[in-house]
């Protein structure tokens, strides 16, 4: 995220190079700034538009567009997801994400589970250099996502984690395969097929996953996002996780991102954080926090 010439000689660049089938380096085509929040603030589908309220207060302080046309009539989506894992985390120790997602409307699943996986790490060239590409039959989709979250300890900053996904349908069950069948899927897994243990849920959770869309953002230059905010709870007895504010900017080469508009997003990320820093809950992801359920923190890159 920048906000000048000297901003953008700071940005990381990433060195050219090939995966082993001469395939060339995936390269960043979004943006996604993320703030998580408390979950208790979310009771009620209203309160998901009273965030969005603060979004616009922020937005209309640095004189960036923000219009909820299109979606003030959405009702909230829900989403199963579930992350899966060894019983010590080998995944997620090692920077990568496992995890199923079931799309509800009206009380039944639609479409295929989508499976995501991806390889988060806060240097480019690691991430980028780390070929998440599946060995499937179905079509898959990779989205290379520079994500920008708070600092750890206060509010006002911005840290960046580099997100390497690959995303996909996929019917067939994955709870209770061993690494080395997971690896036959992913080959990137190789270094760690050597383990015979199995794969389930992590922390035998099922999370809920309550979604609401709340408009889009116009930094100008061409450059639009759309923002929604989530709630997370466990299925069943809905015990409450975590909660995100989120906005995305999709483009095919970084100079799409014109700096005056990269400006305006960093600037619009840490007056947010000020109007909103009572709903914020600092140093930590959804995944981690999923991870962190039962004790016991693994290690991560986040």
């Amino acid at each position: 995220m920048g906000e000048s010439a000297e901003t953008r000689r700071r940005d990381p660049v990433l060195k050219p190079g090939t995966y082993s089938d001469g395939h060339p380096l995936d390269t960043v085509h979004y943006l996604e700034c993320k703030l998580i929040l408390k979950p208790e603030r979310f009771t009620s589908p209203p309160t998901f538009h009273e965030f969005g309220k603060l979004a616009r207060r922020a937005a209309d302080s640095l004189d960036i567009g923000f219009s909820n046309a299109g979606v003030k009539a959405f009702r909230p989506r829900i989403r199963e997801v579930v992350f899966l894992d060894t019983k010590d985390f080998e995944l997620y120790n090692n920077a990568f994400i496992l995890r199923r997602r079931i799309t509800y409307e009206d009380g039944f699943p639609v479409g295929d589970p989508e499976i995501v996986f991806k390889f988060r790490h806060p240097d480019l060239q690691v991430a980028a250099e780390t070929d998440v590409r599946p060995n499937v039959a179905a079509d898959y989709r990779i989205k290379f996502k520079a994500e920008a979250l708070p600092l750890k300890e206060k509010l006002g900053g911005a840290r960046l984690l580099y997100s390497h996904n690959v995303q996909f349908p996929l019917r067939e069950q994955m709870t209770s395969v061993s690494m080395p069948r997971l690896a036959e899927f992913f080959p990137v897994l190789d270094k760690l097929k050597k383990s015979a243990k199995k794969i389930s849920l992590v922390n035998h959770t099922i999370v809920e996953e309550v979604l609401q869309d709340l408009g889009e953002l116009d930094f100008g230059k061409g450059v639009i996002a759309k923002c929604n905010a989530a709630l997370w709870r466990e299925r069943g007895d809905h015990h409450l996780l975590i909660g995100e504010f989120s906005y995305e900017c999709k483009f095919k080469r970084r100079g799409e991102l014109h700096d005056k508009a990269l400006a305006r997003c960093h600037q619009f990320f840490i007056a947010l954080q000020d109007v909103a820093r009572d709903w914020i809950s600092l140093g930590t992801t959804k995944t981690g926090v999923v991870y962190r359920l039962k004790g016991n923190p693994p290690q991560s890159h986040e």
